[in-house]
């Protein structure tokens, strides 16, 4: 039987190591349908804590961490900091140095 989308994202953000992010759009792209990061958004909300994804190490295709100061912003940013993970001044990660090339 053939994986649905939802199981090659789950499988792919679970591939994701420490030290690395991943966009919603390169795991959306990964899974097969690059026009998906919503649905990557959905899965990681529905699924993170039933499948023990690294939710931490997926960010938005600018760097950045998408989860708002207050609600969940700090916690992910500690994650991935306590990973090597460097920020910008403006938060933002370098992702010519730390994206997930698998």
């Amino acid at each position: 039987m053939a994986e649905t989308f939802t199981e090659r994202v789950r499988n792919l953000i679970k591939n994701i190591p420490p030290g690395r992010v991943a966009t919603y759009g390169l795991i959306a792209a990964m899974a097969g349908n690059p026009r998906a990061a919503r649905q990557v958004v959905w899965v990681l909300h529905s699924s993170s804590e039933k499948y023990d994804l690294p939710w931490h190490r997926v960010i938005n295709s600018k760097g950045k961490i998408s989860l708002s100061p207050g609600d969940g912003f700090e916690l992910q940013k500690k994650l991935l900091t306590h990973e090597g993970i460097e920020f910008t001044g403006d938060n933002q990660v370098n992702l010519s140095k730390f994206l997930w090339n698998p």
